[in-house]
């Protein structure tokens, strides 16, 4: 379906079509980086010298469907990648050879999912889960062709076996409640680490299997690194003002990259030596949002992808020892090279973090961007939320922030209860009832916003996508006074549907975070949406990929069909090929002009 009001006009020179390159992986030398990026309008997998001044990427053949992650084997042999056909939530594990030869499935198959875990050292052995009515924990051991399981259940994920075999690091659990335990693969013994309550989700072995690092908040409430051995457990690296958000570690499992979320979402790097338990600060690259460290087999390189809200995700490299830091190569996919025949120019408006209270007390943050620095407003203005809940908003690269900023729209982005990167109890406060507490903040935002000037009380809107579309639209019929216009994106409606249609897996792991659809089901009624459209009074575009199994497209149709003959202005925008995420730059250019224009519109 076209864009409602027809194509948007873009401001002189802009493009929401930005490259973004992410998940890169070393070869064991470091000479070369294998990458994903959309540079050629999806995204596909990339590979490129790693020292030669304007060289440039070569796309590895793995056909059309879109790549979501590579990473390439310790032994240099291979390198594995995950596709989503169609764009869906399901992902299908791949291997091919660096020189693009020998290319061909090796997990996902029969509709089951892939998640991708750890290599085992030196080799071309790897540990991945598929997920389907059950999880799969497999060792695939490439250079032989041969599939292990090691184990079965439900909520498991693999994510590392010692070199021997004997031992596997297993993640269980829902989300934000999650835990590690040791396997004994010759006997099937599981034992828990000791980590009681919290969340442990991401762990390595060391020292031969005898020790394993792991990123915990039980027994704080911000994420730490802590090594566990046998009944003992030793803190290796705390901040009191910043909680761990990734860590890598070397082959020789003797270096430990950290990377820190500040308050906020500003990300830090750190070195630790697991010896000398010594950390140092490692230059930073140009951004502020940090995210996919990976070492070289010999730990003399590291990688990881940087952003900030005047440039999209890109590659960078640091020389630990030397304390450089440098991008990869020429990057081709930043601002300074848009794709062919579309112009572009760096984003300069860059956000004001901002402190408020909700109605409660609780204390809240939000990324404020105003249109024009040189007044103090009210302007109209535009609430986005973000999806997880469990994820973060962050000074990172937006182009539809920067859309609608070119419009004279300033755009609020806060995070509510539930986001991530402010520690395990404000995480938790939106689980099951607390979700009230989180639609309240969104009333909050309005009310700070107004009250500080910034805001015209006449021409709000909100927006969000996946669960921020939910709680866009749990926010427009709980407090239809106080909006004028709103976006859903990809948003649940009602939460009862959203479990008997979307994947079985996201269902489950669901269960910790929204309720139990049998025993919550009352509750799970009174939160959706779709119980309150007759509230409904400001004008909704809907935008859904018509592949989506994540937030099945039936969300969007059914607020369609109750809102059908009611005098609400409303436009439904269906992207064909694209499931929950949208990934093709032409799929993301269509929504991002159809949001600005309606926003435009209404609150013009």
């Amino acid at each position: 379906m076209p864009p409602p009001g027809g194509p948007a006009p873009m401001p002189p020179g802009w493009s929401p079509t930005t490259c973004d390159s992410w998940s890169p992986s070393l070869a064991p030398d470091g000479g070369r980086v294998v990458f994903v990026s959309d540079l050629s309008g999806a995204p596909r997998a990339w590979v490129q010298d790693a020292h030669t001044v304007g060289a440039r990427p070569v796309a590895l053949p793995t056909g059309e469907e879109p790549v979501g992650r590579v990473t390439w084997s310790p032994d240099g042999s291979w390198i594995a990648y995950t596709v989503t056909p169609g764009g869906a939530p399901r992902a299908e594990a791949w291997a091919i050879r660096p020189d693009g030869t020998d290319n061909h499935q090796i997990a996902g198959f029969e509709g089951t999912t892939v998640v991708l875990g750890d290599w085992v050292p030196g080799t071309s052995r790897m540990a991945v889960t598929e997920v389907g009515a059950t999880a799969r924990a497999l060792l695939l051991d490439l250079a032989a062709g041969e599939r292990h399981t090691i184990t079965e259940g439900d909520l498991l994920c693999l994510l590392d076996v010692t070199e021997d075999g004997s031992r596997a690091l297993l993640r269980r659990g829902p989300r934000g409640a999650r835990w590690l335990e040791v396997l004994d693969t010759a006997t099937g013994a599981h034992v828990p680490l000791p980590l009681a309550g919290g969340n442990t989700d991401r762990g390595w072995f060391t020292d031969g299997g005898a020790t394993v690092l792991a990123r915990t908040d039980a027994g704080s409430d911000l994420a730490t690194l802590v090594a566990v051995t046998g009944a003992d457990v030793v803190e290796l690296a705390r901040r009191p003002d910043a909680e761990l958000e990734d860590f890598a570690v070397t082959q020789d499992r003797r270096t430990v990259a950290l990377l820190w979320n500040r308050y906020g979402g500003i990300s830090e790097l750190a070195l630790l030596d697991l010896e000398t338990r010594e950390q140092r600060t490692l230059p930073s690259p140009a951004g502020e949002v940090f995210e996919g460290c990976a070492f070289a087999g010999d730990g003399g390189l590291l990688t990881l992808v940087a952003q900030s809200p005047v440039q999209p995700r890109s590659v960078w490299l640091i020389d630990p020892a030397l304390g450089e830091c440098r991008t990869l190569g020429d990057d081709p996919t930043g601002p300074a090279t848009p794709p062919p025949g579309e112009p572009s120019w760096p984003v300069v408006i860059a956000p004001q973090l901002c402190d408020l209270r909700s109605g409660d007390g609780l204390a809240l943050s939000g990324w404020l961007y105003r249109p024009d620095m040189d007044h103090e407003g009210p302007w109209p203005t535009v609430i986005s939320l973000h999806g997880g809940p469990e994820a973060q908003e962050r000074p990172g690269h937006n182009p539809l922030f920067q859309a609608l900023l070119a419009r004279g729209l300033a755009v609020f982005a806060p995070n509510v209860r539930g986001s991530s990167g402010f520690g395990r109890q404000f995480v938790d406060a939106d689980n099951r009832a607390g979700r009230y507490g989180a639609i309240a903040d969104v009333a909050a935002c309005v009310n700070y916003l107004v009250g500080m000037g910034i805001a015209d009380p006449a021409r709000i809107g909100c927006i969000g996508r996946s669960y921020g579309g939910y709680l866009t639209l749990a926010s427009l019929t709980t407090f239809p006074e106080l909006f004028a216009v709103g976006v859903s994106e990809c948003g649940m409606s009602d939460l009862e549907t959203f479990y008997q249609r979307t994947e079985p897996w996201i269902a489950a792991a669901a269960v910790s975070k929204y309720g139990d659809p049998d025993h919550d089901r009352e509750l799970l009624r009174d939160l959706s949406p779709l119980h309150r459209m007759d509230r409904l009074s400001a004008p909704l575009l809907l935008v859904h990929g018509a592949n989506d199994t994540n937030v099945p497209v039936y969300e969007s149709e059914q607020v369609l069909e109750a809102l059908r003959g009611r005098d609400v202005p409303h436009e439904y925008l269906l992207l064909p090929g694209e499931g929950h995420d949208f990934l093709a730059r032409s799929s993301r250019r269509t929504a991002i002009t159809a949001t600005a224009q309606w926003l435009a519109v209404h609150l013009s």
